[in-house]
């Protein structure tokens, strides 16, 4: 990891730093990460998968030389999992200790075994402490996926920088992470949790914007072809498709056609690749053949009258 950096201190130099580290924003995403850092206020951020917004997180921790704390969310996710737990085997071997050498003051031996050497922190307890670089990154990913009891347990976390371990008491942070948390909106998040935080929806990227992306993440495609490829995902995603390919499904896509020394798109290569850009059976049956080929033709139509 880096050394610590200073947060940047305007939204120009919260764009600067995005895009130093490769990470093509537009100034809405800008400004809006600029006043959670300056208002140290949690940062929601929704949007379909694949658009970037995890990407954030890990952009902030190399950019700001601060430690990255991830939660991956998943249905079930609960306290033991995500905050802490007590390492029992170690506490019965203290309290087996504590017994063998005689006489034994309960009062005492639950205040030992219920102390801090025992406490197994997860990255809830993780993203409390800071170090010598400041505050983590804390990246609560994907939250949607979680159960409501385990997102209403976050507001605690959230409002104050705090957890509550009945054995020991509250626990504060010296100085708050810099949270993102991120939600492809499999569900709605409760309202409370959201006035906790700063809110922001990354959408997908226009077409220049995404242009920009593919060229800074694969500089090693063409221009002419980098044209090709983003105008057929933006075509894609006009489609009434399952699941409509992501920036980071184009991204793939890019590298893979650039593996394959693939200088213009054609039905042929479309066909034989499009498993990197689609994900769905029913999705890929619905462009193969001559659609692939009219949304091709359609594109490098586009392409040569814009000149």
């Amino acid at each position: 990891m880096t050394a610590a950096a200073a947060l940047p201190t305007s939204i120009d130099a919260t764009l600067a730093l995005l895009t130093d580290a490769g990470y093509v924003a537009d100034r809405s995403l800008a400004t809006v990460l600029y006043l959670a850092l300056k208002m140290r206020r949690p940062l929601f951020l929704e949007g379909e998968a694949g658009v970037g917004k995890t990407e954030i997180a890990k952009v902030l921790s190399k950019t700001l030389g601060r430690r990255l704390v991830r939660l991956q969310c998943y249905e079930g996710l609960d306290v033991s999992t995500a905050v802490y737990e007590w390492n029992y085997p170690a506490q019965m071997v203290e309290i087996r200790m504590a017994e063998a050498a005689g006489a034994v003051d309960r009062g005492e031996l639950a205040q030992s075994v219920f102390s801090e050497k025992f406490l197994i922190k997860r990255p809830v307890l993780q993203a409390l402490e800071s170090d010598a670089t400041g505050a983590p990154v804390f990246l609560i990913d994907e939250l949607d996926r979680a159960d409501e009891a385990f997102e209403a347990f976050l507001l605690e976390v959230l409002a104050d920088a705090q957890v509550t371990i009945p054995e020991l008491g509250t626990i504060t942070a010296a100085e708050p992470p810099i949270t993102i948390i991120t939600t492809n909106r499999t569900r709605e998040i409760h309202d409370a949790l959201k006035r906790r935080c700063l809110y922001h929806w990354v959408d997908y990227p226009s077409a220049e914007r995404e242009f920009e992306i593919v060229r800074t993440k694969v500089p090693g495609v063409g221009e002419q072809l980098t044209r090709e490829i983003v105008g057929f995902v933006q075509a894609l995603r006009g489609m009434e498709l399952f699941k409509a390919p992501g920036v980071a499904e184009t991204i793939d896509w890019a590298t893979a056609l650039t593996e394959l020394d693939t200088v213009a798109l054609d039905p042929a290569v479309v066909g034989d690749t499009i498993g990197v850009l689609l994900k769905y059976q029913d999705d890929i049956a619905r462009i193969h053949g001559s659609e692939s080929k009219r949304i091709i033709d359609d594109v490098k139509n586009k392409l040569l009258q814009a000149g």
